[in-house]
Formats: structure tokens, sequence, C-alpha cells
């Protein structure tokens, strides 16, 4: 009961025409047939009124709707004296919009459930005990409760215990993920059975969940162009309903006819089906661990004819391992490693990470820089112990430094050069592998018409051309900086381009490219922001997942348009020969709306993402 209240209360137009509805059939039932035809009649004349007002402020504004159709359709059947008809009309319309409102609903319910779940409250432990804070009070370094089942608040690091973590809601998968003292704890993430004692490394809104709620929001307000397309076809619909029916009135000279054709003159397969079916697309991104920023979006990867992917972080692994050290004379393996390391701490490079782990993991102690600068791909300039320690690519180091010489690496291998105090010191080799998934990406982006790959690194050449030759890619640019891999894009000319990729030097191409799309799991803020699309998990093949779902919503929607159109010309075709009377024609066109708002809903994709992913783990 309460339920149904909550509709009633929230869809007032179909409550009050259901409610005409129900007097009308007790004022029929008594005998007072006039007062039907009044109470219908005025009801219906005063929702076309309402509904005048609205289209002519969309006109006013640029917007030339549907809404003509409906409104000349109450007039006409009340003229005509076909007032059940006009109370028909009047229910599709209201109803529709209802249908509309519930349909998005459910189709946005994996982003709404994404929202509702991010974390309010966290349990601050002090020196007077453990205090409820909200989250957005929590700061950088404050410990944490975790009791059993909460939502983690913030990102955090484990510093009591062991635990499992459910990070479904992050990255879609299902299987919890064991996590030990040191682990970072991501927000919005569902901790196991036992009470752990976490420490922030974020604050609230610089945390995962919080970042994926605001790209949601985002998402959830845009619009996708093909639904200003299916805008455009209301002016020729509209012409074509109206001289059709003024034609079956002229041929007939029966002014009811005009009325009976109108009323199956339907404009819900352009108003609802596509809304409906990219915000199904959207859903399913989301449930898929993709959040897309918009229909558009959508739009844009199912027309995709050219992907190009960053090499660090996106196509390998991103967390090169160090196999050799190669000091100059008089320079030992441990220094060199950890001056490294130590100025690596300043920079954001996803290789920075692996050198500084290389150097704890065989006890060397890291030192704190007085200053430290980066430029970005290039490398790190730190002042040490009063030494100027210099680090990143030849030729960035080769400019600080006198004596620099390239060292011999295998395929496959990246250098890392190193100048101390303007004087050439010695190189680090890291070995990056390539992605398990990375090439069966690549087959099934090429199976959805995405047959172009471009690989973009500011890697060395022989590093880059052994990755591409690996995975079949026949497009590479090398020693890549950020102007130089936008501007290489925008040379491309099979469009519309794809472009992936994980780190901040990625932001300004993210941003050129038609469908920018970042590898956020490791939380690349600068990247998921400039992006049109981020993938929550460390899984590039949800480039390829995302293209599939951008085709099957456009597919989805176009589909649903046309189904609708289809069925209501036929149906009007039909009534021009008076066979169709003005009551049962309103009746079919609700039938009408019920079946495109049914076709637009495949776009959530529920069942077909289910037989998917089970024959993944078959």
């Amino acid at each position: 009961m309460g339920s149904v209240l909550r509709a009633a209360r929230r869809y007032p137009f179909v409550t009050a025409t259901l409610a005409v509805g129900l007097v009308a059939i007790v004022l029929a039932l008594v005998g007072a047939g006039d007062a039907v035809a009044w109470l219908c009649s005025l009801y219906a004349l005063g929702v076309a009124a309402w509904q005048a007002v609205g289209m002519v402020r969309s006109m006013l504004r640029g917007r030339w709707g549907l809404d003509v159709l409906a409104i000349t359709a109450i007039v006409a059947t009340v003229v005509v004296g076909e007032y059940v008809a006009a109370l028909i009309v009047v229910l599709m319309l209201t109803g529709g919009e209802a249908l509309e409102d519930y349909a998005g609903r459910r189709a946005t319910r994996e982003l709404d459930a994404l929202l509702d779940r991010a974390p309010r409250r966290a349990h601050r432990v002090g020196a007077d005990g453990i205090a409820d804070v909200p989250a957005e009070e929590v700061a950088v370094g404050d410990v944490l409760l975790v009791r059993p089942s909460e939502l983690v608040p913030v990102d955090a690091e484990l510093v009591s215990g062991a635990t499992d973590v459910d990070e479904s809601s992050l990255t879609g998968e299902s299987v919890p993920v064991a996590k030990a003292v040191g682990d970072v704890l991501l927000s919005g993430s569902v901790n196991g059975e036992e009470a752990v004692e976490v420490r922030a490394v974020a604050a609230a809104q610089d945390s995962q969940y919080q970042q994926i709620v605001a790209l949601v929001a985002e998402a959830s307000a845009s619009r996708a162009p093909v639904v200003r397309l299916a805008d455009r076809y209301a002016v020729p619909f509209t012409v074509f309903s109206l001289l059709l029916a003024g034609v079956a009135w002229a041929v007939s000279g029966d002014p009811v006819r005009f009325a009976e054709v109108l009323v199956l003159a339907t404009p819900c397969p352009l108003l609802i089906a596509a809304p409906v079916a990219f915000m199904g697309g959207m859903s399913r991104a989301a449930r898929a661990g993709v959040i897309v920023k918009g229909g558009g979006v959508l739009e844009q990867l199912a027309r995709a004819r050219t992907a190009v992917f960053d090499k660090t972080g996106t196509l390998t692994r991103g967390r090169p391992e160090l196999v050799a050290v190669r000091p100059e004379p008089g320079v030992g393996e441990r220094m060199l490693l950890g001056l490294v390391a130590s100025a690596e701490q300043y920079s954001s490079h996803v290789l920075a990470s692996s050198l500084v782990d290389a150097a704890r993991e065989r006890g060397i102690r890291l030192r704190d820089a007085a200053s430290a600068s980066e430029s970005a791909t290039n490398g790190v300039v730190a002042s040490i112990d009063g030494r100027e320690v210099v680090v990143g690519k030849f030729a960035f180091v080769a400019a600080h430094a006198t004596g620099a010489e390239r060292t011999v690496i295998a395929p496959g291998e990246l250098a890392v050069y190193v100048a101390v105090d303007g004087a050439y010191a010695g190189a680090l080799l890291a070995r990056d592998g390539v992605r398990p998934e990375a090439s069966g990406t690549l087959a099934r982006l090429a199976r959805l018409g995405v047959r172009r790959t471009v690989m973009l690194t500011g890697d060395a050449r022989a590093t880059a051309d052994h990755v591409a030759a690996e995975l079949g890619i026949e497009r590479v640019r090398a020693e890549c900086l950020p102007g130089d891999k936008v501007r290489e894009v925008s040379g491309i000319a099979e469009r519309p381009v794809i472009m992936v990729g994980d780190g901040v030097n990625d932001a300004p191409v993210l941003a050129a490219a038609e469908v920018g799309i970042a590898m956020g799991a490791r939380g690349a803020t600068a990247a998921s922001e400039s992006a049109d699309a981020v993938i929550l998990v460390d899984d590039v093949s949800r480039t390829a997942t995302a293209v599939e779902i951008g085709r099957d919503t456009v597919r989805i929607a176009l589909q649903s348009i046309w189904i609708g159109i289809a069925v209501s010309v036929g149906l009007m075709l039909v009534a021009t020969f008076g066979v169709i009377p003005a009551t049962v024609g309103a009746l079919l066109q609700e039938v009408v709306d019920l079946i495109t708002i049914l076709a637009a809903l495949r776009a959530i994709g529920g069942r077909r993402d289910a037989a998917s992913a089970a024959t993944v783990r078959a």
C-alpha cells in the first residue's frame, strides 16, 4: 500500500487521469452520460493546455518536440466527440512520462547503488578512545577502526591483523581479496569478518570511492547525441502524421478519421527509446567496472575505428621489475640504487615505485631529499645529503651530466640513467611484462571493427618495438612527450579514435581523443578527470568490453526507435481506412509505447552479461 501511495504522489497527472476515469465510469453507470462527456472533455483540454504551455516554452528555446502530436490528438478527439479516446490519449501522454521515469530509474539502478553506498561515517581511534566522525573529517594519518562487514571510509593502509575485503562495488570482482599489514584498502570496499585498524592515506574527497561517485554523478547528468538526433526526427514525423491524418479526413470526408489516425501517432519511440537505452548502457558499463561519463561516449565507442594505447601500465603490467644495476667505476651498486630510490620517492612515474620497492627489499635505507622536482615523463632532480641526484631518461640525464653513455639493453628492457653532482653515475635496468589479457583485447577490438591499433610511449624505441612485435601492433611511436602524443592522435585519419592510458602524463592526449579511457584502478586522478570513461579494475580488456557495450547500446536504441515508428506508421495507415475506432487506437498506442520501452531496456544486458561471465569462468 505504501508503494502505491508513493507512486501516486510521484506521478500526480497519472493519478488524476485514473481518478477522472473512475468518476466517469461511476457517472456512466448512474446514467449521467452528459456529465461524463463534459468531465472527460474538460479534463483532457485542461491537460492539453498545460502541455501546450510547456511545448511553447521549449520551442522558444529552440527545441522542437513531439508534444504537438499528442496535443492535436487530444483536441481533435474532443472536437469530434470521442471523449473516451481523448482521456486515453491523456493517459498515454502522462503515463508515457511516468513509464520513462520508471524505466530510467530501472536502467540507472547500478549507478544509483554506487551513490547510495558512499561511506559516510568513520571510527577514529584517539587517545580518548574511539570516536565516530563524518568521513569528510578524516585526515591523512588518522588511525581508524573498521568493524566486520563495514565499509572502509577512506583509502587506508592496513596496520593491524589481516582481513578479506569485498571490492565488488569498485572492481566488479565478486571474489574477496586477502589483505595483509601494509596493504591498501580502498574506500567503498567491505571489510571481512575481522575488525582491523587502518591508517588513512587519503582524505575522503581524494579516495577511490568518492572519485567514482563524482564520475557517476557526471555520467548520470549527461545526454547522448543520438537523443538529440531523435529530437530532430520530431519535425518530419509530426508533419507526416498530420498530413496522413489530413488526407484521411479529406478522402473520407469524415473529421473523425483525422482523430482516429492521430491517436496512433505515438511520440514515445522517439521520446523514450533513446534515453532509456543509453542509461541502460551506462548502467551495464558500470556493472562491468567501467564508468562512462555520458551517453554520447557510448555512441562514439560504437563508431570507433582506431585504438591508441599507452604502453607502460596499459599494455604492460605497469610494475617493472629491477633486473640489473650498472654503476660506473667508483660507485657501488647499493649506493646507486639507494640514491635512485631516494630520489624516486618524489616521482609519480609508475617505474618509481618499483625502484623504491626494490631498494627496500634489499634493506637499503632511503634518505629524505632537501628538495625535489619532477619533469613529467623525463625524470627527477633531487638534493640528497648535499648531492644533486638526477634520475630519468638518457637525454634528460645527459643534459645534467658529463660522460653519459647509453647502456646496452635487451628487448623488452628499459633503462633508467643516473647522474650525481653533474657526473654520469650509471644505469638501472628493468623489465615490464606484457599484460596477459592485452593480446586478446586487441583481437576483440578488431572483431568489433576497431581494426587499427597504435602504441604511443615515452620509453625507448627498442623496448617499444619489442612490446609492439609481441602484440602485433604495426604503428609505434616511441620516446614521446605529452605534446607528441597529442599531435600523433590529432593526425590519425581513421576516426573516431579511442585513447587508453593510465598516468598523469596521459591526461592531455586522453582529452584530445574522441574517447579517452583512463585505467583508473591505481588512482590516476588527472587522467581520470580528463577521460571520457574510467576503467575501475586493473584490466585493459575492459576497453573492448566498453566498445561492445557501446555498439550494443546504439543498436538497441535505433532498433527501438524504428520498431516503434514502424508499428505506429503501420497502424496509422490501417486507421486511414476507418477500421480502427479512436478509442481502440488510443489503447493500441499504449501497447506501442510499452513495446518501445521494453525494447530499449534490453540495453541493460543483464542476462547476456551473466551468460558471458559464466562462459569466461568456464
